[in-house]
């Protein structure tokens, strides 16, 4: 399918936010004609890596006793993959030298999912660039830098069985761009094995859906505008049996010196992203690698909607245009707007 391109002006915005994408938010995007006939959902919410959850199903449902598993199963990740944690595996990878760390499956699992993405983006996800995200004051991680035009880091990792690998010294992993999206399937996971088949799950603006609305339709979400002076939200998205993850500047950026500092960085130039590019939206049948594929686009900038093509990735490219924003999707992503 052809991309798809359109301007939007404030009444017509299609983007999703980088920090958004809130169910809370979802809720305001229906008409209050409808959601007084709409049938009831209850929800249970937590917080996990520094950012909030939620969880909406049918009314009828009893969520509240998978509440202990949930955060179980969050707090497990983040032991295993948090570069904030003294204490973590990733972080005790981090730390080693040339060689091999034993790790859990799961952190293997997820690094190589991480090295897939870095092969198939042709480097534009980067799981080495941790050090160059903590230099722009976004991370923990100290370690080798990649400089402008030098050869990537990533080469250096690899996975084997359970072992995490590195042939230089000072090379580092970094999982941010990808792990949450993990946790959010083990989450969907978590809560189809108890007998659940309708829910959305919102993880610190990543999505999962399963099943349907109570009203008998997919699940409903606004999408808010990625421009910093812009609030609130004008488009919806359908989201069924899939997962949806959002990459932009307006989340997690400063302003320093007439400059914008954002926390994806351009992996090929060693600085944090610049240019047009506003957020992008990755939809899959996954969240992890909807979460990957996000970073990796945004990271690309105006590369990104021909590298989501050749990959066949559904997506929503927002670029800054003047005082408006400029569409573009890929891979059949226009058909979930409403």
């Amino acid at each position: 399918m052809k991309a798809r391109h359109t301007y939007l002006t404030r009444r017509r915005v299609l983007a999703l936010s980088g920090a958004g994408f809130l169910a809370a938010t979802a809720a305001r995007a229906e008409a209050p004609a409808i959601l007084k006939s709409a049938p009831a959902t209850q929800q249970i919410t937590g917080e996990a890596f520094a950012t909030t959850w939620r969880v909406s199903m049918p009314d009828k449902a009893r969520p509240e006793a998978l509440r202990g598993d949930i955060e179980t199963l969050l707090s497990g990740i983040d032991r295993m993959m948090s570069p904030w944690r003294t204490d973590s595996e990733i972080t005790a990878f981090n730390r080693a030298g040339p060689g091999g760390e034993r790790v859990s499956a799961e952190t293997a699992f997820v690094a190589q999912s991480a090295l897939d993405v870095a092969r198939a983006s042709d480097g534009w996800f980067d799981p080495s660039v941790g050090p160059l995200v903590a230099r722009y004051g976004f991370g923990p991680i100290t370690g080798d830098a990649a400089e402008d035009g030098a050869p990537p880091l990533w080469h250096a990792l690899g996975v084997d069985g359970n072992r995490l690998e590195k042939t230089k010294s000072g090379v580092t992993m970094d999982l941010c761009g990808i792990a949450k999206g993990r946790a959010l399937d083990l989450m969907a996971n978590r809560l189809m094995d108890a007998g659940y088949c309708d829910f959305l799950i919102d993880l610190g603006g990543e999505l999962v859906a399963r099943g349907n609305h109570p009203a008998g339709r997919p699940w409903q979400v606004a999408v808010e505008d990625p421009r910093p002076d812009a609030n609130g939200g004008a488009g919806v998205l359908r989201l069924a049996d899939g997962a949806v993850a959002t990459s932009g500047l307006r989340a997690q950026s400063y302003a320093l010196s007439g400059h914008t500092y954002s926390h994806i960085i351009d992996p090929r130039h060693a600085v944090p992203v610049e240019g047009a590019i506003a957020s992008v939206s990755v939809l899959a049948q996954d969240a992890m690698t909807a979460d990957g594929w996000a970073t990796a686009l945004t990271a690309a900038g105006e590369d990104g909607p021909a590298l989501a093509r050749r990959q066949a990735i559904a997506a929503l490219f927002l670029f800054h245009d003047g005082k408006s924003l400029r569409s573009e999707t890929t891979g059949g992503f226009d058909r979930f707007l409403l």
